[in-house]
């Protein structure tokens, strides 16, 4: 018996210790596929908040939270399970894949700076007047959980991609994935979450006894319309910076390395050039040039979708803040 006992506890520790590297292993492939998946997850950070202005505070939290049940009903119930059969079945489709998301985000990030150039909108927008608050909050919903699906399939394909490079066990890139999902869906709205109530906050203490929370409520209300310019500006960026770096990769991936060797070109002669900056100036030469692939590519995209085939005029198109 104590032989037995001895065995079994000899198992126990053999089982403990296998756990706790998967479970080291699940957080090294979240981790990695985690600082990948940044650029998108500031896209989906400053594109959201679009999606509640314009209708009541009281609606802003109640709209958020059901986009984020429909951001993790997304990743978890459809891209999860899709994305890892396709690892299994057809590992050399995610590159398709995640090209064909990096042309939307060129197009979208394009399409804003068109409109942004030329003064023109695209489809309805929160300039026109809103007859059926409900309904128009149901499109608005409805709107955001669609982007997102957009957004977090290319987060699922990234992340994917990098854990795939860490582990090849089932059940680690299982797990992995699910932690970037739920992580990633967290992070993004419980920022945009603050972000949209910050107005409201600053009210508050706008009208406190205080002079220093007076001071700081003023102070919140004054940059939150700023901050909603510059969260604008920067998710176009983030479209484009995401949108052009997924199809260098992706063209490098499948044999073409024009445009993989002027981005890393460019990257390691301005690295070279800078000293004691090379790091941020060499990778932000590089996300420069991902930016003109993504913004060129999604000009292309942009004509041929509105001049050639005329999609993206009239009412046909969801209500967009643009």
């Amino acid at each position: 018996m104590p032989g037995g006992l001895v065995a079994l506890l000899d198992d126990i520790s053999v089982i403990a210790r296998v756990a706790a590297a998967s479970i080291d292993d699940v957080g090294i492939a979240a981790g990695k596929a985690g600082t990948k998946t940044a650029g998108v997850i500031i896209d989906d950070a400053a594109v959201t908040p679009s999606y509640v202005t314009g209708l009541s505070p009281a609606r802003e939290l109640p709209i958020i939270w059901n986009i984020t049940k429909g951001s993790l009903k997304n990743k978890l119930i459809f891209l999860l399970p899709g994305a890892l059969i396709l690892s299994w079945l057809l590992p050399s489709a995610i590159t398709y894949i995640l090209m064909l998301g990096g042309s939307y985000l060129s197009f979208e990030g394009a399409e804003k700076v068109m409109e942004k150039l030329s003064g023109t909108k695209h489809g309805k927008t929160l300039e026109d007047p809103i007859e059926d608050p409900a309904k128009f909050e149901a499109q608005r919903v409805n709107g955001a959980i669609r982007t997102d699906l957009i957004l977090s399939a290319e987060i699922m394909a990234i992340a994917l991609n990098e854990i795939a490079s860490v582990t090849d066990n089932f059940l680690t890139r299982a797990l992995a994935l699910a932690a970037v999902a739920i992580a990633v869906t967290l992070v993004v709205y419980g920022a945009v979450a603050m972000i949209v109530k910050m107005d409201d906050v600053g009210l508050h203490l706008a009208k406190k006894e205080s002079s220093a929370a007076r001071k700081l409520g003023r102070g919140l209300l004054h940059a939150m319309p700023r901050l909603l310019v510059a969260l604008s500006f920067i998710g176009t960026i983030a479209m484009l910076w995401v949108g052009g770096g997924i199809i260098i990769h992706g063209t490098h991936e499948l044999g073409w390395d024009g445009l993989y060797d002027i981005a890393h070109g460019a990257e390691h002669a301005v690295a070279e050039a800078t000293g004691s900056l090379s790091g941020v100036l060499g990778w932000l030469a590089y996300a420069s040039v991902s930016a003109i692939v993504g913004l060129v590519l999604g000009f292309v995209i942009v004509l041929v979708l509105h001049k050639v085939f005329g999609f993206g005029h009239g009412p046909g198109k969801e209500a967009e803040a643009h």
